[in-house]
């Protein structure tokens, strides 16, 4: 048997309303979740569109070929909602366009709670995000258009 042991349940996420949390995901296989400037474009709309529906501020991102990076401030308790909602539908517009079929996303997300309290841990995990090193082919807010709905 492959895997995690049936007996050994996921850990519930930490949510509550007011968190920042870092989130990454990964494209499922080693592929490219941006083929080209479009893609980067109808992310950043469906970002807009999440962040409409759950309240979200987006406070960095970084989105590479291959993943992409959220600081994410969640002003309700609907983290898990949210990016069910987000990954879901990205995953089908992606796979429409770009005629596939299956998972585009390796996991559900992966956020973890980067907020403990303090405005300098905040403001470096909002400049690692937004300044990623040694990284090519990053876009950031300078780099591509900022939807009125992150801020």
């Amino acid at each position: 048997m492959h895997g995690v042991p049936a007996d050994m349940a996921r850990k519930p996420r930490i949510q509550y309303e007011g968190a920042v949390y870092h989130v990454m995901s990964r494209k499922d296989r080693g592929g490219k979740i941006f083929k080209n400037r479009l893609d980067y474009d109808l992310f950043l709309m469906g970002t807009a569109e999440a962040c409409e529906r759950t309240g979200w501020r987006i406070h960095g991102y970084v989105l590479l070929p291959n993943h992409f990076h959220w600081l994410v401030e969640t002003p309700e308790c609907n983290l898990v909602d949210g990016m069910k909602w987000f990954l879901g539908a990205y995953s089908q517009r992606y796979n429409s366009r770009h005629g596939q079929r299956g998972h585009v996303f390796q996991d559900n997300g992966n956020p973890a709670l980067e907020f403990d309290g303090t405005d300098d841990y905040l403001k470096s995990t909002a400049r690692a995000v937004a300044n990623p090193t040694g990284t090519k082919g990053f876009a950031t807010a300078t780099d591509l258009p900022s939807p009125p709905a992150f801020g």
